[in-house]
C-alpha cells in the first residue's frame, strides 16, 4: 500500500492516527504526517538486490486480474493506493488487509480493461494480512491464474507486479528469483501499536515497494504463487537480515479467502461490517513527576472521543481507561481492537472502565459501523 495526505484540509485529528475502525490511536510522533505521499513511494519493503529495472507491463503480455486500489480514509482525511488479485468473473478481489484497512470508501480499477468499480469489504484476517472485497457490479472480468505456491523453490525466478508508488494505470513489473521459503517478518501496525508475526512468508530480491502490496508474485507461467507485502507509514516490517521482498503464499491466502466467501468468522477473521466503538485510544503512560499515578496500569486510555459515535452517546469520558470488554480484560489498545473485532454493528457490549477519580464503571454500548480495520 502507498499512502498520501488527503489535500482537503487536515482532519479533526491532526496528529492522532485513528484506529479507523474501533478505536483511534495516538500516532506515535505527534505533529508528522500520518501517511506518505504516494508520488515517492515511501519507504521500501526491500531495496533492489542488483538494480533491476521496473518497467510498465506491456499490453501484450498476458497479466489478466490485476487491481489498482485507491481508499478514502475519512476518519483521518487521507488517502492510499495499493493492489489486488482477481479471483473470479464477478469482481471478488484478494488482497492485503492494510491495503483497505481504515478505509471509508474504496475504488477498484481492472487494470486489463481500465473499468472502475466501487467496492465493499467482504471479510478480512488482520493478523494474516489478507483481505477480501468485491466489486460492485462487475461481471466477465478476467481472473488471474493461480498456481500451487508449495511448488515454489528458493532460485525460482519470480515476477512482482503492482501499483507501485499508488500512480495507477498499467501495473508496473519486476523480476527476481526466490531467495528463501518459510520466512518469519514481525509486522507493527502504527495505528494501534500491535505487532504480528507474518510467518512462511516467501522471500524475493524482487524490489517490492509500497503500492504493490497486494499484488500478485508470478511464476514463470505467469500463475500466482504469492501474494505481495509491502511496507507503508502504518505497516512496517521488522526483518531479520538483509532487506528483501515479501509474499504470502498463494495456497494460504486464497484458503483465508474462502473462507471468508463461505462467511466462516473465526478469532482472526472477521466477515462483513466493521463495528465502531469510537474512542482515540493509546497506551497509559507514566506517570509526569510529582503527579498521581494512571487510574489503571493497563488498558486503553482514552484520549479523545469521535464526535457522534457511541462511546460519546455512552459518557465515556477523554482520560479515563478502558479495562474489560464483556467481562474480558483490556490490557493494551490491541487487545481492545481484537476483543471488538470479534462483534458487529449493532451488538451491545459491556465496556469497563476506570475514570480519572479512580472509580470504576461498566457502561453498555451499541457499536456502529466503521471502516474495516
Amino acid at each position: 500500500m502507498n499512502e498520501i495526505p488527503e489535500r482537503r484540509g487536515s482532519g479533526c485529528f491532526g496528529c492522532l492516527a485513528i484506529l479507523a475502525v474501533l478505536i483511534a490511536v495516538i500516532a506515535v510522533l505527534a505533529g508528522r504526517p500520518l501517511l506518505e505521499d504516494r508520488s515517492d513511494g515511501g519507504s521500501p519493503a526491500a531495496p533492489p538486490v542488483a538494480s533491476p529495472t521496473r518497467t510498465l507491463a506491456k499490453p501484450s503480455g498476458r497479466r489478466p486480474g490485476v487491481v489498482n486500489i485507491d481508499t478514502e480514509q475519512g476518519l483521518r482525511s487521507t488517502r492510499a493506493a495499493g493492489t489486488g488479485i482477481l479471483m473470479d468473473a464477478t469482481g471478488l478481489v484478494l488482497t492485503n488487509n492494510h491495503v483497505i484497512q481504515g478505509a471509508t470508501a474504496i475504488r477498484g480499477t481492472v487494470t486489463d480493461n481500465g473499468r472502475a468499480f466501487t467496492a465493499e469489504v467482504l471479510g478480512y484476517d488482520k493478523s494474516g494480512d489478507i483481505a477480501v472485497i468485491r466489486l460492485r457490479g462487475a461481471a466477465r472480468l478476467r481472473p488471474a491464474a493461480f498456481g500451487d505456491s508449495r511448488t515454489v523453490m528458493p532460485g525460482d525466478p519470480v515476477t512482482a507486479v503492482g501499483n507501485a508508488g499508488g500512480k495507477g494505470g498499467a501495473p508496473t513489473v519486476v523480476t527476481g528469483k526466490v531467495t528463501a521459503l518459510d520466512r518469519q517478518i514481525t509486522a507493527t501496525d502504527q495505528n494501534d501499536g500491535s505487532t504480528e508475526r507474518l510467518t512462511a512468508m516467501i522471500e524475493t530480491d524482487a524490489p517490492i515497494r509500497p503500492g504493490d502490496s497486494g499484488g500478485p508474485l508470478l511464476n514463470t507461467s505467469g500463475q500466482v504463487i504469492g501474494m505481495n507485502t509491502a511496507a507503508s507509514v502504518s505497516f512496517r516490517m521488522q526483518q531479520e537480515g538483509t532487506p528483501r521482498g515479501y509474499a504470502i503464499p498463494s495456497d494460504r491466502a486464497l484458503a483465508v479467502a474462502r473462507q471468508i466467501q463461505r462467511g466462516e468468522g473465526s478469532a482472526t477473521v472477521h466477515i462483513g461490517r466493521t463495528p465502531m466503538l469510537g474512542v482515540q485510544v493509546r497506551s497509559p503512560g507514566a506517570a509526569e513527576p510529582g503527579a498521581p499515578p494512571p487510574p489503571a496500569p493497563t488498558g486503553a486510555l482514552i484520549a479523545g472521543l469521535i464526535p457522534g459515535t457511541p462511546a460519546e452517546a455512552a459518557g465515556l469520558r477523554p482520560g479515563a481507561v478502558i479495562i474489560a470488554l464483556n467481562d474480558r480484560p483490556v490490557d493494551s489498545p490491541a487487545t481492545l481492537t481484537d476483543l471488538l473485532l470479534l462483534h458487529h454493528p449493532g451488538d451491545v457490549v459491556r465496556v469497563g472502565w476506570v475514570d480519572t477519580d479512580g472509580r470504576r464503571y461498566t457502561t453498555p454500548v451499541r457499536l456502529a459501523e466503521g471502516p474495516p480495520q
